[in-house]
């Protein structure tokens, strides 16, 4: 874990009201095998941090009220209420729902290198399926850097972090 807490900036609250303080946007994802990983990460960001947290779970009792800050958006995703690959009338796979939801996010909001005025940090904590699937959409389609996507290093995707 220590790796995920040196990859955050750290600076102070004064440092955050800045009026020309830099944003670093956050994407940051998680499934049920990574919850604690999840809340260490948010726990070290700074204050102004701004972005998304992507979590899928296999029903809404694994649904907490997890603290990030303000700028901040916590979607959850419940495996249980969504369905599969569409016209198959099969059950939401373990990953599946994630990759979806944060493919989609990326596609539309996710600050590029183009974009000088915002920067990115991207971990993703959800299991292999998922997470395999949005690695390859950020760096293949997207054109992210690898360096720039923090997984799992079991998982050999990306950067391991």
């Amino acid at each position: 874990m220590a790796t995920l807490i040196e990859s955050v900036v750290t600076h102070d609250a004064a440092a955050c009201r800045a009026s020309r303080h830099a944003r670093v946007q956050q994407l940051i994802t998680a499934d049920e095998t990574s919850l604690v990983d999840l809340e260490t990460l948010v726990a070290t960001l700074p204050i102004c941090s701004t972005g998304r947290v992507f979590v899928e779970v296999p029903d809404a009792s694994w649904i907490f009220d997890l603290t990030v800050p303000a700028r901040m958006i916590v979607t959850w995703l419940d495996r249980s209420a969504r369905t599969g690959d569409p016209g198959t009338g099969r059950a939401c796979a373990p990953g599946q729902a994630l990759a979806r939801a944060v493919i989609a996010w990326a596609d539309e909001m996710l600050c590029t290198d183009a974009d000088e005025a915002c920067a990115t940090r991207i971990h993703l904590l959800g299991g292999f399926l998922g997470t395999a699937d949005i690695a390859d959409h950020l760096t293949g389609t997207l054109g992210v850097d690898q360096s720039a996507v923090h997984t799992p290093a079991r998982f050999g995707l990306a950067t391991a972090h």
